[in-house]
């Protein structure tokens, strides 16, 4: 009966190499040039981008798919779809901060790209792999808070806000003693179009019904729009750079607030809280979550709801991507 053949040398698994942080030791003069090198490579790639977006064809766009949403929510109040600016130079610095927000965000993943290979030249292999592993997950969970911000909660919000009148009644006339009804002089009759004439004559006065509009020619190829308010004593007067900042605010809230199934697992993995601990706290984390979407969106029949679920559904997504893998911290020791 012959024995089976013994395993050779080649057949065993070969050892994985033992690391060792000595041999990929930088001095501090090889950090400096490196970082000097990652931040000229990361800051040039944003002004290109920078200066491609301060092109007025490009610039203008970005300027208008922002104040989009306000335009949308004017409409749908019957309020003069138009934004107001107190200081001479507001228009041009939002220009220059909209191509600002602009390059950083599409050179953003250059940057990160620069900033990865400066910062990973001092990881361990272990630290390495789970920054690869959850970096991409942190971007698409960043893109879509503020993709799910801009074409759902933002006209939302807006609609509420910009609709909401205190009830105080239009008609002061008998509260001031003048008089009320009589035979007074017929109501001034504006014609209503769907697009702008296109030779106007200097003077006449329409109703733009596509836009909503009250335009008047002043002289040939020169229209005007007539603001107009609301139907009660409250009416909206939005400036460019409020509304701007407010709108930049939310963006970087909501991309945040959608990294909150990385926050879940990171405290799982750190070992601050157990996978048991979160499922318990589900009621009193709801509730906040609750909370944080009556505050941001007050709208309770579509927007707040429509807020709440998503934060719940990433607080369950992040319990589950931490009971995917080691727990309490034994990810950190291995």
């Amino acid at each position: 009966m012959s024995s089976a053949p013994s395993a050779t040398a080649a057949d065993l698994p070969k050892p994985k190499p033992h690391y060792n942080p000595e041999e990929h030791r930088m001095t501090i003069g090889e950090h400096l040039e490196e970082l000097r090198k990652r931040l000229f490579l990361g800051v040039g790639g944003c002004m290109v981008a920078f200066v491609v977006f301060m092109i007025p064809s490009i610039g203008e766009h970005v300027v208008y798919y922002v104040c989009k949403p306000l335009f949308i929510a004017l409409a749908r109040n019957k309020v003069s779809i138009q934004i107001y600016f107190t200081d001479p130079a507001e228009v041009f610095m939002t220009y220059i901060k909209a191509a600002m927000i602009s390059a950083v965000t599409i050179a953003g993943p250059w940057i990160l790209y620069q900033l990865w290979l400066f910062v990973a030249a001092g990881l361990y292999p272990t630290e390495r792999k789970y920054v690869t592993k959850y970096l991409p997950l942190s971007i698409i969970l960043f893109v879509t808070g503020i993709t799910f911000l801009y074409f759902y909660v933002l006209p939302l919000m807006l609609e509420f806000f910009i609709g909401f009148h205190i009830g105080m009644p239009m008609n002061l006339g008998k509260e001031f003693g003048f008089p009320q009804g009589g035979n007074g002089s017929p109501p001034i009759v504006f014609p209503i179009v769907d697009s702008d004439p296109v030779n106007p004559t200097p003077g006449s006065v329409w109703i733009n019904a596509t836009t909503g509009m009250l335009k008047m020619c002043i002289s040939p190829g020169n229209l005007r729009v007539l603001p107009f308010g609301s139907e009660s004593v409250t009416t909206p007067m939005i400036t460019l750079a409020t509304y701007f900042e407010m709108v930049i605010g939310l963006l970087l809230s909501f991309g945040l607030a959608f990294q909150l199934p990385l926050v879940v697992l990171a405290l799982v993995r750190i070992g601050i809280l157990e996978i048991e601990t979160l499922k318990k706290m589900r009621r009193i984390v709801y509730f906040i979550l609750t909370i944080i979407a009556a505050v941001i969106v007050p709208d309770v029949v579509t927007g707040m709801v429509a807020l709440m679920i998503p934060l719940i559904l990433l607080y369950e997504f992040g319990i589950l991507l931490a009971s995917w893998g080691p727990k309490n911290g034994q990810a950190l020791k291995s």
